[in-house]
Order: C-alpha cells, then structure tokens, then sequence
C-alpha cells in the first residue's frame, strides 16, 4: 500500500494509485481529520478527472460536503481552503511523468499536515469496496479570480511595467493562472507550454526541464524567466542570458532584500538539507541566520511556524512567502523576484552572481530494487571515505527521495570533477548494496 512522502502520495495512476485506493483514502482523511467542509482540485494529467471523482466520493462518503475547483494550481487550492477556513485537496504527481498522480490534502486552513495527521490517516487506511461515485460534485464559482486579486493586491499598481518575461507553464496547472497573473501587474508575458493535452505534463519542459525556458528567453530577447512545476507550487529561474537561477539562489535574494526592507522576521531564513553549502555561506556573511531542516516543503513550514519566520524553500524551487501563503506558490515566489529585480534596477544575472557562489553539485538519483530505512547507518564507512576525500571542502547527502523508489546521492566539493568522482562511487556502492531497478 502506498505511504505518505515528503508531499503527500504518489504512484502509476490506475495501478499503485488506484481509484479504490484514493476514494478510500478520502473516506479515511475525512473521519480522521474530522472534515466538515473540502474543496478540490487536480492538474492537468488526464488520469486526473476519474481519480478527483473517487477522491470526492471518498470524502462525501467520510461524511465531508466538496466542492470542486476544477484545473488548478496547488497553491489556489491551498489559498481557498485558508480563505474558506476548510480542507483541501489536490490529484496531482508535481513534476512527475504524467503517467504517475497522487494526491496532496491540506488540513483546515490550507496548511499541510503534520507527521502526526499522515501517521493517524496511513495506519486506520483499509482498502474497502467502493461506494457511490458522484460524477458530478459541486463548482465553486471563479475559485481562480479572487487568488488573481490576492495576488495582485500584494504589489503596487502594474509593478511589473516594462519587464519582458517568459513563462514556461509546463502543460500544467498554472496553464490558465499565471500568464494572467503577470499579466495584470503589467508584465509583457511570453507564455509557452501552456497547451496541456493530458499526456504531456512536464514533458520536456517546466522547473525540471529548463533548456527550452533559456531558449524561449534568449530568442525573445527577455528580461527573465520563469518555469513552474506541473502543479505550480514551485518555480525555477533564468537570467536574460538564459542561465539557470536555482531555488537557493532564489532564496538568497529574497533573504537579503526582505532584510533590507526590515521585514525578514527574526533575521532567519529555513531551508532544507540540500540546499548548497554556498547559500550557508551567503548567510553567514550578510549576518542572516539559517535553520536546516529535512526535505520537504512541509518540513519547511513547520520550521516557519515553530520559529516564527516568513521566508522558506528549497533549491528545487519550493519557495514560501509564510505572510502571504500557506504553501510553496511558484506564482507568487516569481512575482516576488520580478518585482525586487525592477524595484533594484539591476539585471537578474549579476544580482543572482552577487547573491551567492554555488559549490559544484552533483545529485545521482538510483532507482533502487530495494529500500533500506536507515541509509546513512548502512553506508557510514562509505558516506565517512567520501568526506576524506573532500578535504575538508564540501559535503556528502545519502537519502531516499519521499516521493520515487529512489535513492539520491549528492555530493558538493570544491572541483566539480571531484564531486563527480565521488557522488559516482557512492552510487556504485548503493547499487551494490540495493539492486539497481531497470
């Protein structure tokens, strides 16, 4: 049976992720949370519809009213729940093929669970018969204009005038949303990738495939760009040079100018362990505290709240703006850059160069035939040779990803060809170790 991750559940639509599967797991979430009230949505994978109607039934038959919000980003479902004071949920895979789909729900007041909901809703899950499926579930009326005004409302008057940017939407949900968000703020928008037909979801393109968004931006002789994820709670970057601004250079910049402007709250930023050694570095010379945490943007959140911080993310490009959102939301973390990027007058690319020096990284992923529990016990000889060999420059992450039967291998130092060296022979030592799944 599946089990929560990082960012809820994933798997093969149909199969891991079955429709008795996801109806049970909205009867289950239901009595378990004690949800009166929740409203739903689903990306754009065309797996999408038949699993949001078992979902919904799941929930009705748990004894919830839904409504539905249609195609929407992740973070829109998560802003009505707050606005609505209620649960919510979304039928999405993020940036998986669109072949996979999960699901991610959102307690009362659109916050992600904690480990204690997930454990409470994972251990009383029984796959049970299915009951009624209601095809048809009530809509909530234009659900995307009141978070296109929330949105807009946070910027002064077309702050973005005069800024030429490109946005790849990945086939996904933000499709129909954030074209029209940068749009309103006065933007000249070059939208791509926003023609989703149900299979072609992060196919080749979005924050984890950024070569078309450097193409898009150099042939239209933009100011940036910015690519989201399938179901848009993240987003990465590029300078008009069509370079790659990751998540922890996002976050760089943001720490800095929320300082200046006194609204970075206790000084302090979170972040994950996998964020760059050079962001720590950053930090530590513009007198802004760090907290690490585990992966995850729900683990991001939770250090936010625990610390009373506003600003969060991961390099991947989860970036949380906590006054303003509940979750990572790529729409308005790239609203967020633009907007700094005209208020400074300087090109993206050397604010990005003087934010912070990235060590060189390498991350394998090894899709593993089996998992262990605890990694860094089972390979603490291998894991202490590699830290030799660094030198006392850079770091070693041996982790299972929380949402792929992967084991990821990163590995910093201060020569890219030693950090491939090394992170290579780490994963040799895995696949010895845990079969390697053809």
């Amino acid at each position: 049976m599946l089990t929560f991750g990082t960012d809820g559940v994933r798997g093969v639509a149909f199969d891991e992720l079955s429709e008795e599967y996801v109806f049970n797991l909205g009867r289950v979430a239901a009595q378990v949370l004690g949800i009166s009230t929740v409203v739903v949505g689903r990306d754009t994978r065309e797996s999408g519809q038949r699993l949001l109607t078992a979902l919904s039934s799941g929930f009705v038959a748990g004894g919830a009213s839904v409504q539905s919000l249609g195609v929407v980003p992740t973070p829109l479902v998560a802003f009505v729940a707050a606005q609505k004071q209620c649960a919510g949920a979304v039928v999405t895979a993020s940036h998986n093929p669109y072949s996979d789909n999960g699901v991610k729900i959102f307690a009362v007041g659109g916050v992600k669970l904690s480990d204690e909901q997930q454990d409470s809703i994972s251990s009383s899950m029984a796959i049970e018969p299915m009951g009624t499926l209601f095809a048809e579930i009530p809509h909530l009326e234009q659900p995307t204009d009141s978070y296109l005004e929330h949105l807009a409302s946070l910027f002064t008057p077309k702050a973005l005038s005069g800024v030429r940017v490109v946005l790849d939407c990945a086939n996904g949900a933000m499709s129909d949303v954030a074209p029209y968000a940068f749009a309103r703020l006065g933007a000249e928008v070059i939208a791509i990738h926003c023609e989703p037909d149900g299979k072609n979801i992060n196919a080749e393109c979005g924050a984890a495939h950024t070569d078309a968004l450097s193409e898009a931006v150099r042939l239209h002789q933009a100011d940036m760009g910015l690519a989201f994820d399938g179901d848009g709670d993240r987003v990465i970057a590029c300078d008009h040079a069509g370079n790659v601004v990751d998540g922890d250079h996002l976050l760089a910049l943001a720490a800095t100018d929320l300082r200046d402007r006194k609204q970075l709250r206790n000084n302090t930023v979170a972040v994950t362990v996998m964020t760059n050694a050079g962001f720590h570095r950053a930090m530590k010379e513009q007198k802004i505290s760090v907290v690490t945490t585990a992966v995850g943007d729900r683990n991001i959140l939770v250090a936010l709240d625990q610390h009373d911080l506003v600003l969060g993310g991961e390099q991947s490009g989860h970036i949380i703006y906590r006054s303003h959102a509940t979750t990572g939301d790529g729409a308005l973390a790239g609203l967020m850059l633009l907007d700094l990027v005209r208020r400074k007058g300087v090109p993206l690319q050397q604010l990005a160069r003087e934010a912070m020096t990235s060590l060189p990284q390498v991350l394998i992923n090894v899709k593993v035939e089996r998992m262990e529990k605890d990694l860094a016990k089972l390979f603490a000889k291998e894991i202490a040779d590699a830290e030799k060999q660094l030198q006392g420059v850079g770091r070693v992450l041996l982790r299972a990803s929380g949402t792929e039967p992967l084991v990821r291998v990163m590995v910093e130092a201060q020569y890219e060809e030693t950090a491939g060296k090394v992170a290579q022979a780490l994963a040799d030592s895995v696949i010895l170790r845990l079969g390697q799944h053809r």
